[in-house]
């Protein structure tokens, strides 16, 4: 079983096998010290009121689409041979609105998967299904601003062009996606959607007063994310399929590709149930307080017989699985305090408790994008080491050498790395061009979204709780906590060999 699966496996055993009561958080009980760490703080408010650089352009009125044309409420209209409208909600759909089953799409414009989705797999899906009547394919947005800082402008836009035409937000909708490298990076990106918006025609006036005056749609979008959050989506793309006879719904993460999608939607049709899939949550039934998602729980972290170095959850961990304490790290490749934990930090940390047995340490990724464009690429490539037992010297390095891969063609770096562990270059190469690994860095970002607020944040279970360390702690501190975790179960900590 791939990795990716098996974290898709462990997600559903979570839910089936409960876990150890905790409170407050999803599965957290306390927050234990806020220090240096790589922040993807920023949830959802307004976008700052900026000149739309629409209305000033210099382009005349009389190039503006009539407002009076392409009523976005008359359905339907046609874009790319596909039928498009509205939903009675308001929310942008393609294909037809009778359709027996219906595809909920959660994305977020500057997510790199959702982009893959959108160019690589949606135009098969759309001939296939949306030409044909089959299914109806609804968009909703769930921009991750934690993650994504042109996120929510981006969904912001998006609605304004809305406004004016359904049609036209298709074509604004393509187009985010496919330029998202050229306006994800900018400090202040709404002047480059003013662009795009120029670009297709819309009412330039029309367009600044939306983007000016966008409280009604920040709630939209807020709501269109608490709805996702709700059927316990935590990462993008998310996909809800609803079979529109019975009101049965499934749930599928992720930039699947095209088969994928086809198997389910062509079982649903049939009244079935997708292989491998578990029947979607209503709305409100998330996990309940206090149960642990399954890479938390003592199932979840035992060794995984065919994989060494991993945990059935899917995982990569040193020191002992029966160790009284574990500490799941979710950290970025690229982030300085990231790097000082692991050079400075965590080898105190694994002297003292890692090598002496009290201290299982797992690893998981949070690669913050937005702010560290690379951190993606290594993580992959680490995921891609630990396939042949060598994550950690990997992940030494990785840190060790930041400024050597941190460019836009460090491919080279990490070929000249698995070269000098003696890995299998010719395995190494096919699963950096592969998505397994990349799938499996994503299922790690939809673990740690509902409370990982910056890296590196840790999080400590022991004697039935789930305690929080947000930050790169100095090294006397981290023991100091991780000496009181194992005085609370009852262990004392043995300080190893001077």
């Amino acid at each position: 079983m791939n990795s990716h699966n098996r974290r898709s496996r462990r997600k559903k055993e979570g839910n089936e096998r409960g876990g150890m009561p905790l409170v407050v958080l999803p599965f957290l009980a306390a927050v234990l010290l806020l220090v240096a760490a790589c922040t993807a703080d920023g949830y959802i408010v307004s976008p700052p009121v900026a000149d739309s650089g629409v209305a000033d352009s210099g382009v005349a009125d009389s190039g503006a689409v009539d407002s009076g044309v392409a009523d976005p409420w008359q359905q339907p209209n046609m874009h790319r041979g596909v039928s498009v409208g509205l939903t009675e909600e308001g929310y942008p759909f393609r294909g037809d609105p009778n359709a027996p089953v219906t595809v909920y799409e959660y994305s977020d414009y500057e997510c790199p998967f959702c982009a893959r989705h959108v160019i690589q797999t949606e135009p098969a899906l759309l001939a296939a299904f949306g030409e044909s009547g089959a299914v109806k394919f609804v968009f909703r947005d769930m921009p991750l601003s934690s993650l994504h800082a042109n996120a929510l402008s981006a969904s912001i836009a998006a609605n304004c062009v809305a406004e004016q035409d359904v049609v036209l937000f298709w074509q604004m909708h393509d187009r985010l996606f496919r330029t998202q490298k050229e306006w994800a990076p900018l400090e202040e990106a709404l002047s480059y959607f003013a662009g795009l918006a120029q670009e297709l025609g819309v009412d330039p006036t029309q367009y600044g007063s939306c983007m000016a005056n966008s409280g009604p749609l920040v709630e939209k979008v807020n709501a269109s994310l608490e709805e996702a959050r709700s059927f316990g989506f935590t990462g993008t793309p998310s996909f809800r399929f609803v079979y529109e006879e019975t009101g049965e719904a499934f749930s599928l993460t992720g930039a699947q590709p095209y088969d994928t999608f086809s198997n389910w939607i062509e079982t649903i049709a049939l009244g079935g149930s997708p292989q491998g899939a578990a029947q979607a949550p209503q709305q409100d039934q998330t996990q309940g307080e206090g149960q642990l998602p399954f890479w938390a729980t003592a199932a979840g972290l035992l060794p995984d017989p065919d994989r060494p170095g991993f945990t059935l959850a899917g995982d990569i961990y040193k020191g002992s699985s029966d160790a009284p304490i574990v500490v799941v790290e979710f950290s970025d490749f690229q982030c300085p305090y990231c790097s000082r934990h692991t050079l400075t930090t965590q080898p105190v940390l694994d002297e003292e408790f890692v090598n002496t047995g009290q201290v299982m340490w797992v690893f998981k990724h949070f690669p913050i994008e937005n702010i560290h464009p690379f951190a993606v690429s290594a993580a992959i490539a680490a995921e891609c080491a630990a396939r042949q037992e060598a994550f950690w010297q990997f992940h030494h390095r990785l840190f060790v050498e930041m400024s050597d891969w941190s460019r836009p063609d460090n491919r080279g770096y990490f070929m000249a790395l698995a070269a000098e562990y003696e890995l299998d270059i010719d395995a190494f190469e096919s699963c950096l061009a592969q998505d397994e690994s990349a799938l499996a860095v994503q299922s790690d970002l939809q673990d740690g979204m509902p409370f990982v607020r910056g890296t590196p944040t840790f999080v400590v279970l022991y004697g039935g709780e789930g305690r929080l360390i947000p930050g790169a702690l100095p090294a006397d501190q981290f023991v100091g906590a991780l000496s009181e975790a194992l005085a609370a179960v009852g262990v004392e900590s043995d300080p190893g060999s001077e």
